[in-house]
């Protein structure tokens, strides 16, 4: 069947009448060479959403709108930056060896064509709008594109923003609400904060921080477990913008002496993210700490979460178990909760029910009754333990055991046939027992419930596009008791830093892991009153491999570094 004419086309959606069609048809005969469709745009009979509707509709592809488009840099990094601007394509998507890009320009199909042959994969093409593309291309690849550093600059200048801001901020008592909203309502404030959370975002970034100083109004935020900083805005527009995150989080924006928490809920690139806000007054105004969660993200696979394929048998062997306890142990920040979340998505079967107690819930899981701890109406671990075991559950994750009565129900729990996941902050496994132990757990309960735990760190992985070969000092090498022998016929890496890692060196994390598998040995020394340090021997012994030769085994794979592992292992062990 012959294709239909754009013209046609545009009829058949009703943009255009058959007279306007004629008047664009002749001035194509005046302008040889331009399109049909950017004709009826110049002459004003049309828009550009009336244009990709139509292209889309006459080769038969999908429309997207990618104006607050959030793009993995995985999938960005697909396309070089001379192939996307020469083509006008945007790649979006990549799943099962087929790249889906966006373009304006469906009707040269010989892009498609090269782009497979340069690529080798297959490529499906959606429409969007030329202005969206080209804005696109700046913002992915072109250092010209709007900046936050290009936003603030403009902000500086803006002598009226800076007038009601420092107005606002030195009001004492009551303030104006209908000033306060205005300001944060402006349109630099506005997208400057969103250019700053979409980075975040885009980046992976765990946490956001806007902290008041005296002279200064920092924006920090954390990648990869590191805080970074961003071009500082005027120190007088900090109101401003701590008050349109607090118009965002529904808090009360007339509060500015108690701390406050909220959660702000976006939808980037079509899928949901959340943005857990808390607000802490300080002496120089608002300090604010968004904490994003984004599904998207979370690693919820337990093949991607770091363990090698023998630990990981044996811990897929422990938590399928009938009844037991298992913890994750390891500092804030290490991990538990993605490790336990990828456990329980996989214990997440139609037989079984699976109830968490977390605080805050951070990732929604479909097939899992999740409830959220609130201490000041009474809601604590101990007390939502107790109704969870009213609620006929096969499996509970305690979001944290930090006192004797939770760890004690958790115990119950256990011998009345419920598995038990729970996290602690500890060093590692085997000093988990006597923290236990300090906590009033008796050894004999210990004992009769504990089935393995696991200890981890996280650490930055090298970056691959900027990776190289080096030498580490003797003195680091010393701090994980390492010599020369050790060493000989070794290789070592880091990263250069390139613009793939912003110039870090490293992109993305890993797990250490230590697994302790709770065996009739270990029982029998639990029983006895073992100190920390036999539990470790004794670990030892049954070839359990600790923190540090984990992290030895990813530093000679070349996966990172010996700082970062010293950084995790050696620092945090007392």
């Amino acid at each position: 069947m012959a294709m239909r004419h754009i013209g046609q086309v545009l009829i058949d959606l009703g943009h255009l009448t058959e007279e306007q069609l004629e008047s664009v048809l002749e001035e194509q005969r005046d302008r040889p060479g331009e399109l049909f469709g950017m004709i009826a745009v110049a002459m004003g009979l049309i828009n550009e959403d009336h244009l990709a509707q139509a292209l889309a509709e006459q080769f038969g592809l999908r429309v997207i709108n990618m104006t607050d488009m959030v793009i993995q840099p995985d999938v960005l990094s697909h396309l070089t930056e001379p192939m996307a601007q020469m083509y006008r394509v945007i790649p979006i998507a990549f799943k099962d060896d087929v790249l889906t890009v966006a373009t304006c320009d469906p009707q040269k199909l010989s892009v498609v064509d090269e782009l497979r042959s340069f690529l080798g994969y297959e490529i499906r093409p959606v429409v969007a709008t030329e202005q969206e593309i080209l804005a696109a291309l700046d913002r992915f690849y072109g250092a010209s594109g709007e900046s936050v550093e290009s936003l603030i600059s403009d902000m500086e200048g803006d002598k009226d923003l800076a007038k009601a801001a420092a107005e606002l901020e030195r009001a004492e008592g009551s303030i104006d609400l209908t000033s306060v909203e205005a300001l944060a309502e402006s349109a630099p404030v506005r997208k400057l904060l969103n250019m700053v959370m979409l980075l975040g975002i885009r980046d992976h970034a765990s946490d956001l921080h806007f902290e008041p100083f005296e002279t200064e109004f920092k924006i920090r935020l954390r990648s990869d477990g590191v805080l970074y900083e961003m071009v500082p805005p005027p120190r007088h527009l900090a109101f401003a913008i701590t008050t349109r995150i607090k118009v965002m989080a529904n808090l009360d924006i007339a509060e500015r002496r108690l701390p406050q928490d909220g959660r702000i809920r976006l939808t980037v690139g079509g899928h949901p993210v959340d943005l857990r806000v808390s607000v802490l007054p300080t002496m120089f105004g608002e300090s604010v700490v968004c904490r994003i969660l984004d599904r998207s993200v979370v690693m919820l696979d337990m093949e991607m979460v770091g363990l090698e394929p023998e630990m990981l048998k044996a811990f897929r062997k422990v938590i399928r178990r009938p009844n037991g306890i298992v913890l994750v142990t390891g500092p804030t920040g290490s991990g538990k909760t993605t490790t336990l979340y990828g456990a329980l998505n996989e214990l997440n079967v139609i037989e079984d029910k699976l109830i968490t107690t977390e605080d805050p819930v951070e990732y929604d899981m479909d097939g899992i009754i999740q409830m959220p701890i609130d201490a000041a109406i009474g809601n604590t671990f101990a007390q939502c333990l107790r109704s969870i075991l009213r609620q006929d559950p096969d499996k509970i994750l305690v979001g944290e055991i930090r006192d004797l009565e939770t760890a004690e129900i958790a115990v119950q729990a256990s011998l009345t046939g419920h598995m038990v996941f729970s996290t602690l902050h500890t060093n590692d496994a085997p000093s988990t027992i006597t923290r236990l132990r300090d906590m009033g757990v008796p050894p004999f309960l210990i004992t009769a419930t504990l089935e393995a735990i696991l200890a981890q760190r996280l650490v930055r992985k090298i970056c691959e596009q900027c990776r190289e070969e080096t030498m580490p000092t003797m003195e680091t090498l010393a701090d994980l008791q390492l010599t020369p022998d050790d060493v000989a016929g070794k290789h070592f890496y880091r990263g250069a830093g390139c613009p793939a890692c912003n110039n870090t060196g490293f992109k993305g994390r890993t797990g250490l892991f230590e697994f302790m598998e709770v065996n009739d040995d270990i029982r029998e020394l639990i029983n006895r009153g073992g100190s920390t340090e036999q539990l470790r021997q004794a670990c030892d012994r049954m070839g359990m491999e600790s923190l540090r030769d984990a992290g030895l085994e990813k530093i000679f794979k070349g996966v990172t570094t010996v700082e970062e592992v010293v950084r995790e292992t050696v620092a945090h062990v007392a």
